[in-house]
């Protein structure tokens, strides 16, 4: 069956995908394969039930009734099981919060733009309007060297900006899960625009002095999806190396990344980026079932990397004054438009239900041969999924992926306010979500969450979790602790 829907609105849709046989092809081919052996596995159950009626009406030998109940235990309980993947539980994680005398009020920062001298009048303009429709509030945080004038962008005070983010929250993650840091085998750092030497898995490995043959990893370059990512590249590993523990941490260095040009595509990410890291304990261990909060369902990486145009709708660059920034050109829409259809292509041929893929399919068909002015049925993605952490990359574009979604009025909240208390923290938005949903009691047990991850590449990871257990007591710590009674709000 194909699966060809778009749930992206008209600003988000794309020409059609490219002829040519890249690696998302093959995964797309290989998970539609799944649906229709899974199909097949359903028509072989109705087949057993109806010859077992028909075995029992004509009173047939005990026998026949044996050879069928073979049949049904080897395709529904024995072959599941030996196909079966390692499950992968998250224990638990932890968000930062930054010092209050870290916060940021948008008079605070265009004041301080205005007095930087690398300004112009219509730069400080530009990021004003900017911020007006961004959906931030009046609480963000900034890294101490960027309150400076001018902001400090050299290498210590990177390091030191990563020390601040990165080792409160490994702490945070260690006491709430009781473990010690000899007990993990794997380490996972992502940060897109800071790579320094020694590396910043390595400066946790040190400051927290693990075990000499933890393999550790350090992941940059790959923008806002990075901490998506980072677990899908996790759950990898523990499939290969059982029994063990894997620590993620994801963050963005903002003081590295700071643009004190003119050009106004690369003003943007002045506006919209703010502090924040999460560190996520994930295992494979079968005991932590019991105390883990969720287990991995899914997870589906796309890119587009190969294709020029996409390659180049987000890129680090000089000006024209050899200043560096990340340039953002106006078709950045369009091309994520086009890496998440693809991805949630892919993500509803595992995940969604038989029936929601038979009507797209009938609509697909019925639209190509018979009504091409009829619309292509968008399957209900909310029948599986409960829960949606979204990209935080700006109001209009949460807003836009809900819309293509087809989400309710309220399940854009998370994210929308999570972009006005916090800003747009890069890769670790999406455990600020997640840690609101928790601390407004909205996730259940049974419950499943999928966390959309999209970033520079054009790149996009889903990843589908569901919940193990109830999950109480949250509103009272993490991030959210001193702010959680005051939303949601109207942005």
């Amino acid at each position: 069956m194909t699966a060809d829907y778009l749930p992206i609105p008209p600003s988000l849709s794309m020409e059609p995908l490219s002829k040519a046989n890249h690696g998302p092809h093959s995964l797309l081919f290989k998970h539609l394969l799944s649906t229709l052996l899974e199909v097949l596995r359903l028509s072989t159950l109705a087949l057993v039930i109806s010859l077992e009626a028909i075995f029992i009406l004509q009173k047939w030998k005990p026998i026949f009734h044996f050879l069928l109940l073979s049949i049904f235990l080897f395709i529904f309980i024995i072959e599941p099981y030996f196909l079966s993947s390692t499950p992968v539980y998250l224990v638990d994680f932890s968000c930062f919060k930054p010092p209050n005398f870290c916060k940021a009020p948008l008079s605070f920062f265009l004041e301080n733009a205005s007095k930087i001298e690398s300004f112009d009048k219509e730069s400080v303009a530009f990021m004003a309007k900017i911020l007006t429709s961004s959906g931030l509030g009046e609480e963000t945080y900034l890294p101490p060297a960027l309150h400076c004038i001018p902001p400090k962008s050299h290498q210590q005070e990177s390091i030191k900006e990563a020390e601040m983010v990165l080792l409160p929250i490994m702490e945070d993650l260690l006491s709430k899960t009781k473990i010690s840091p000899q007990d993990i085998d794997i380490l996972i750092v992502n940060c897109s625009g800071f790579c320094p030497s020694p590396s910043l898995s390595s400066i946790i490995i040190n400051k927290f002095a693990m075990r000499d043959d933890v393999r550790n990893f350090s992941l940059s370059g790959m923008g806002c999806g990075a901490g998506a990512i980072a677990i899908d590249m996790a759950q990898n590993l523990l499939k290969v190396h059982k029994n063990s523990y894997a620590v993620v941490l994801s963050t963005e260095i903002l003081s590295t990344g700071w643009y004190p040009g003119h050009e106004r595509s690369k003003l943007l990410l002045n506006c919209s980026f703010r502090m924040g890291s999460a560190a996520i304990l994930l295992t494979n261990k079968n005991e932590a079932r019991k105390s883990s909060k969720y287990k991995l369902f899914s997870s589906v990486r796309t890119q587009r990397s190969f294709e020029d145009k996409s390659y180049m709708s987000a890129v680090r660059e000089e000006d024209s004054e050899g200043k560096i920034g990340v340039t953002i050109h106006s078709d950045v829409f369009q091309v994520f438009g086009e890496v998440l259809r693809f991805n949630i292509k892919i993500l509803g041929a595992q995940i969604l239900p038989p029936l929601e893929k038979f009507w797209h399919g009938v609509s697909t068909i019925r639209k190509r041969y018979f009504e091409k002015s009829r619309e292509i049925y968008v399957p209900n993605f909310k029948s599986v999924i409960h829960h949606f952490c979204l990209p935080t990359s700006g109001r209009p574009l949460i807003r836009e992926i809900a819309k293509g979604l087809k989400l309710g009025e309220n399940e854009d909240e998370a994210a929308l306010m999570t972009l006005h208390r916090f800003g747009n923290q890069s890769s670790s938005s999406l455990w600020y979500e997640l840690a609101y949903m928790e601390a407004k009691g909205m996730v259940r047990k049974g419950d499943k969450v999928w966390v959309l991850g999209m970033g520079t590449g054009p790149k996009c990871c889903s990843l589908v979790w569901e919940c193990l257990r109830p999950i109480v007591d949250e509103s009272s710590k993490g991030p959210w602790a001193d702010s959680i009674d005051r939303y949601p709000i109207t942005p």
